[in-house]
């Protein structure tokens, strides 16, 4: 534990500036819990497109049941959007490799408490693989965590989906130098370079890396030594089983779990990719996620999907 954790304030949230090694800035929160000593410290990672803001409710409930929560937008996104997003080079690699990596070392330097822990939405559940400082964290929790390659879609959706993300989305980034998915009501808009390697990966996500680069970044996945609770929801039409189980192959140094929830478990019709973290779920899924967050202990145990595989 750092001294300079003495350096935050006793308040629910505080604007944070993040410098990533590069000279970008990021945009965040520091949402620190009224106690002395913290359950551990958190990070929230966004989905691709989704603000920081989405998330902020569930840090908020997080705060409130005693740990520190750090939630931040990816370069590019939200608080930190640069002026002009046409022609920006982000790539989607960077998210992780800088700003993820920036994110955990703001937090590791005034963390007040362990342990260190990530709750990743989406990408941001694959994201932490890429950063040099990850072996450093205690656990993680993902939920729908993947790379967005079009094979592992829903089959019912497949078509649907390919057509919009692989289809539409590199046309317009095209056209407009980055991908106006806020005007499509289509996520937030998004940097050429993160839209395009969403559009244009295959089954293999060091593949889309130079060939002298892609041992580094397998490297670096398997470095990463945390306990992972790998969520999946049935009417996942992006996070399926199939994409959760290429996630999790590539955190081979890691103990993985994974499990299966289905809407009807929640009394629901639907959940999909997003309802996870909406506060309607504050009562039944956020608060499972308080036994895995303070003691490793998988509140569903009973849902485990098979054993994790990769192609």
């Amino acid at each position: 534990m750092s001294e300079r954790a003495l350096t935050i304030p006793n308040t629910s949230s505080l604007p944070i500036s993040i410098p990533c090694r590069d000279g970008v800035i990021l945009g965040g929160h520091i949402w620190t819990a009224e106690t002395a000593k913290p359950h551990g410290s958190v990070i929230v990672n966004p989905a691709t497109g989704v603000l920081a803001r989405y998330y902020h409710r569930y840090a908020q409930f997080l705060v409130r049941h005693g740990f520190d929560v750090l939630t931040f937008d990816y370069r590019g996104i939200g608080q930190s959007r640069p002026v002009k997003l046409r022609g920006a080079g982000y790539r989607w690699r960077d998210w992780g490799e800088r700003d993820f990596d920036a994110a955990l070392q703001w937090l590791i330097s005034h963390r007040r408490s362990d342990p260190l822990m990530v709750v990743g939405h989406s990408v941001g559940g694959f994201l932490p693989g890429l950063a040099e400082h990850a072996p450093m964290i205690d656990r993680m929790l993902t939920v729908g965590a993947q790379y967005a390659w079009w094979g592992d879609y829903m089959p019912s959706r497949r078509a649907t989906l390919f057509l919009k993300w692989h289809v539409a989305m590199p046309a317009l980034t095209a056209f407009c130098g980055y991908f106006p998915g806020r005007r499509l009501g289509w996520l937030e808009d998004l940097p050429k370079g993160v839209a395009n390697e969403w559009s244009f990966r295959g089954p293999r996500f060091e593949r889309s890396h130079p060939k002298s680069e892609r041992a580094e970044a397998l490297r670096r996945m398997a470095a990463v030594k945390a306990t992972i609770l790998a969520v999946a929801v049935s009417d996942d039409e992006l996070g399926t089983v199939p994409a959760i189980r290429r996630t999790l192959g590539y955190y081979t140094g890691a103990q993985r779990q994974s499990v299966l929830l289905h809407p009807a478990d929640f009394g629901r019709d639907a959940i999909g990719h997003f309802g996870l973290f909406h506060d309607s779920f504050k009562s039944s899924f956020w608060t499972d996620t308080l036994s895995w967050l303070r003691e490793g202990l998988n509140p569903w145990s009973s849902a485990k999907i098979m054993e994790t595989q990769i192609e």
